[in-house]
């Protein structure tokens, strides 16, 4: 029923909040410091301009676009979020359905709420896996280890985590995983009785990649020591795919380009991180003069549109990657939330690339040459 609600992200998002304890929520939406940067990055975002085009034939459109060595039917897909099944019971398989139907990338997080094993095999093949530099080395190792055994092709390598952002509302509702439950924890989940109870049946949610044999993973422990070394030793290690995630540094994009990796996602880590972070679109701008055209730049931060997701390709990305927003419609409708939110965004990018004069994100037009209001 909610699904129906659902007209834009503004929508999932408004309807996520009446559902979700306010724990869950502040978790999901909230952002470093005092959340400056992550506004400040959806205006600049908002404030980008695209050059509409007339008479021109886009009446067959393609929203097609090829990673790597495949062709996916949408010109985005998922990036990796730690327990996604917050959200509704089962998301993160919702997600991973989502990316078969469409051959599009799911990625998936080290703190995935369901094991990479399954994700891969219900994702037809169609995920990216994950990982954070762990404090000796040995964890990081067996997760490579299995993600190759269960066949995936990409590893994505989260670099900006070298220390977990300091997120007030995250601090303030007590979140904690597992779950420390309190008083106010307690009060909160009663007053959201849908969620809750939907919880309670299916069991709360866990860091399904780790326990037991495969080891502890505290999403608060410090990276701080992790070097290039570490990369070099990953590179060796991986011999699939190797996507590096967050970088916003110039310098940076081009060393690890000269490392040998095979992409980069230009990323604030949604604003969860830095608060006086550089914005993201800008960034990606920067980065593609200096890596040049070919080299494969992917984007997340601040998307919320499909206009949104036209505008990072006008700045260099070759593929774009969204985050909350799916988290949002998954909250709000569930299955049915998280694929009409897809819609959504698949509706928005067709009809403004009709606006621009586009029938293809493969050969770009003039169109597409944005400029900032100042």
């Amino acid at each position: 029923m909610f699904s129906r609600q659902i007209h834009s992200c503004e929508d999932a998002r408004r309807l996520a909040k009446r559902r979700l304890p306010w724990m869950v929520f502040d978790y999901m939406d909230g952002a470093a410091g005092e959340g400056y940067g992550e506004s400040q990055n959806r205006q600049v975002m908002r404030d980008i301009r695209l050059q509409p085009a007339v008479l021109v034939n886009v009446e067959h459109r393609s929203l097609d676009v090829r990673v790597f060595d495949h062709e996916s039917r949408r010109p985005f897909g998922v990036s990796p979020m730690g327990m996604c099944n917050l959200s509704t019971p089962g998301a993160d398989l919702m997600l991973a359905r989502q990316a078969a139907r469409y051959c599009s990338p799911v990625g998936v997080s080290t703190v995935a709420s369901t094991p990479l094993e399954k994700m891969i095999e219900v994702a037809e093949g169609h995920a990216w896996f994950q990982f954070y530099f762990s404090g000796d080395g040995r964890v990081v190792n067996t997760l490579i280890d299995r993600a190759a055994a269960a066949g995936y092709r990409t590893l994505v390598v989260t670099l900006d985590v070298a220390e977990v952002g300091r997120r007030p509302r995250e601090l303030q509702r007590g979140f904690k995983m597992p779950f420390r439950i309190g008083v106010p924890q307690f009060i909160d989940f009663a007053l959201h009785p849908s969620w809750s109870l939907s919880t309670l049946v299916n069991g709360r949610p866990e860091m399904a990649n780790f326990g037991g044999e495969h080891g502890t993973f505290d999403r608060t422990e410090t990276r701080a020591r992790a070097d290039w070394s570490d990369l070099d030793r990953i590179r060796d290690q991986w011999k699939g795919n190797l996507v590096v995630k967050g970088v916003l540094n110039v310098a940076d994009a081009v060393r690890l380009k000269a490392a040998g990796v095979d992409a980069i996602q230009v990323s604030s880590h949604g604003g969860r991180q830095l608060d006086s972070a550089p914005y993201p679109i800008l960034a990606l701008r920067d980065i593609r003069a200096a890596v040049g055209p070919e080299f494969p730049l992917f984007f997340d931060s601040g998307i919320r549109s499909g206009e949104d997701v036209l505008k990072a390709y006008a700045m260099g990305a070759d593929f774009v990657l969204l985050g909350r927003s799916m988290l949002y419609a998954l909250a709000a409708g569930k299955q049915q939330g998280m694929e009409r939110m897809w819609d959504v965004f698949s509706d928005e990018t067709s009809i403004a690339m009709a606006q621009l004069g586009m029938d293809s994100l493969v050969n770009r037009p003039e169109a597409m040459v944005p400029w900032i209001l100042k």
